[in-house]
């Protein structure tokens, strides 16, 4: 799913893991707009919706006896007379090793940092770059890792001292807000998301595009910013993660949810009945040689650019070696699953309506929060009360909704059953959808080196990935994240299935990761912002 300014720190945190629904964090970024755009002054009819009620039919679990915890810790269109999957159900065969794996092990090399759990892993810490930096990505031009601090700039990290040199202050880069977004292009160009407040009232993106100018300068411009649209106060996702296409043509623009489950937020009555807007839940794809493109706030407008849609908070999206494009996508508030899902153009994703592979219940007109076992004290929006029953929550789209990749395990498969107890999918021989609900999926990569260990590499077949988890901000189930995770993804028809295992655990808040030939660099969100080489032999 921010050091100078603490305030901005905190949005940060927001807006990566609001990735994990974290806490009520509120930053304000000053700014004096000079006119409302006319769509925010008049909202237009599909901001809000008045429906039927819808009746959910009952659905009574039988307890299942609850397996061991992972010690080491997250379609078809819905419909009012569909039958609830409150909990993973499908099962599956042993999935088809093709290799042997090396045996799980626990090792910590270094003390206070990442405990291994193969014992085929160099570990080194870089250095401690400092706490805050929310992207790391590699230019392909001078082969130069580089980091981005939402109020101070991009640092040039030196891999040899382990430091980290600011070489691009934000004042430079133009645009407004926080960066929060960072990606090269195959070129060399360099594109950073970032995301402004204004009046505490309004959002506005801005995607800024540095043209290589030689001697690791860039030429700044806006590529497109959008309209100003309704803030959804200090739990808004707002507009993060980017990535860029092989052949340089499109960016790829995460634009976050500005709800936490499709609940109104009116910000403090500024916006009456307003949930999520056209310019929001979804992932925008822009021409990279675009130039002052406005991204209006208007569902017909904005069709061009809309590549997918039903995505909560999708803060990571990357492209695999065939060229499809992954994105983890973080749950809400409630004990539903995190997810991975394989972006595809015209597909929606379920959000708000759907999280992994089970329907959010509020859409219904006999949901009780009282009785929802998904819920528990101390996250933002279960404490606020916005779980509730809602009889205008909007009617899901007339289209099928594209599931999340199914994962056989063997780790990050717990979930919350409908009696209210923790469960190991894996251990039950269920698929998870993807992943342990509030892990925060994030800093996904792909591995192609010929010199990765043979377990933990791809083919024609299946695709070998790394993917980090922020971490729960709650112990509401025993699976916390804050670890690193191998994927073994498989075709499966039109899909893909996941083997998902734990290669490192005991990160502090892993944010952002790259993958070099069979070195693998992780880099802390947390404590003293450390940066750690995995080299896998």
């Amino acid at each position: 799913m921010r050091l100078i300014s603490f305030g901005s720190i905190l949005l940060l945190i927001i807006s990566i893991a609001l990735l994990i629904s974290c806490a009520s964090l509120a930053t304000t970024v000053p700014s004096s707009p000079s006119a409302i755009a006319a769509t925010l002054e008049s909202p237009s009819p599909n901001l809000t919706m008045t429906v039927p009620p819808r009746v959910a039919p009952s659905s009574t679990a039988s307890p299942i006896p609850l397996s061991s915890p992972i010690s080491t810790w997250k379609v078809l269109l819905p419909t009012p007379t569909a039958s609830l999957t409150l909990s993973p159900t499908a099962t599956h065969p042993p999935p088809t090793r093709r290799r042997t794996p090396a045996a799980p092990v626990e090792l910590q090399p270094i003390a206070g940092g990442p405990v291994l759990r193969r014992d085929d892993i160099t570990l080194r810490k870089v250095g401690a770059i400092s706490g805050g930096n929310v992207r790391l990505a590699r230019n392909p031009l001078d082969g130069n890792l580089y980091s981005l601090h939402p109020d101070r700039g991009i640092f040039r990290v030196d891999l040899q001292q382990g430091q980290s040199i600011l070489v691009i202050p934000l004042s430079e880069i133009g645009g407004a807000g926080a960066a929060v977004g960072m990606n090269f292009g195959p070129d060399g160009a360099l594109y950073i998301v970032r995301s402004n407040i204004i009046d505490e009232k309004f959002n506005q993106a801005f995607i800024q595009k540095g043209i290589p100018s030689g001697s690791g300068n860039f030429l700044w411009e806006t590529l497109a910013r959008t309209e100003m649209y309704p803030n959804g106060g200090p739990l808004d996702h707002r507009y993060n993660g980017v990535a860029v296409s092989s052949d340089g043509k499109w960016v790829f623009v995460n634009a976050g949810a500005r709800t936490d489950h499709g609940e109104v937020v009116s910000n403090q009555e500024q916006f009456p009945g307003v949930r999520e807007v056209p310019l929001t839940a979804a992932i925008l794809r822009l021409p990279a040689d675009a130039h002052e493109l406005v991204l209006s706030n208007d569902e017909n407008a904005l069709k061009p650019y809309v590549f997918a849609r039903g995505l909560r908070n999708a803060y990571d999206p990357e492209f695999a070696p065939n060229g499809e494009l992954f994105a983890g996508d973080n749950g809400p508030d409630a004990d539903y699953q995190d997810e991975l899902n394989w972006i595809r153009a015209g597909s929606h994703y379920g959000f708000p309506w759907r999280f992994g592979n089970q329907d959010n219940l509020q859409q219904f007109s006999n949901y009780d929060p009282a009785q929802d076992v998904r819920l528990h004290k101390g996250y933002p929006k279960v404490d606020a009360g916005t779980y509730q029953n809602d009889p205008t929550f909007p009617t899901p789209p007339p289209l099928p909704f594209t599931d999340p990749i199914a994962s056989v395990g063997p780790d990050a498969a717990i979930y919350r059953a409908d009696d209210g107890s923790e469960h190991n999918a894996a251990a039950e021989g269920k698929l998870e959808y993807t992943f342990t609900p509030h892990r925060s999926p994030l800093g996904l990569v792909f591995a192609t080196d010929a010199k990765m260990p043979a377990d933990l590499s791809g083919d024609t077949k299946t695709l070998s990935a790394f993917i980090l988890s922020f971490g729960a901000a709650l112990d509401s189930l025993s699976d916390k994240g804050q670890d690193l995770l191998h994927l073994t993804l498989t075709k499966k028809g039109d899909t893909y299935q996941a083997v998902t295992t734990q290669i490192a655990r005991g990160f502090k808040n892993p944010v952002d990761a790259v993958m070099i030939e069979n070195r693998l660099y992780v880099l802390e969100f947390g404590g003293d912002g450390a940066l750690w080489e995995l080299t896998f032999h």
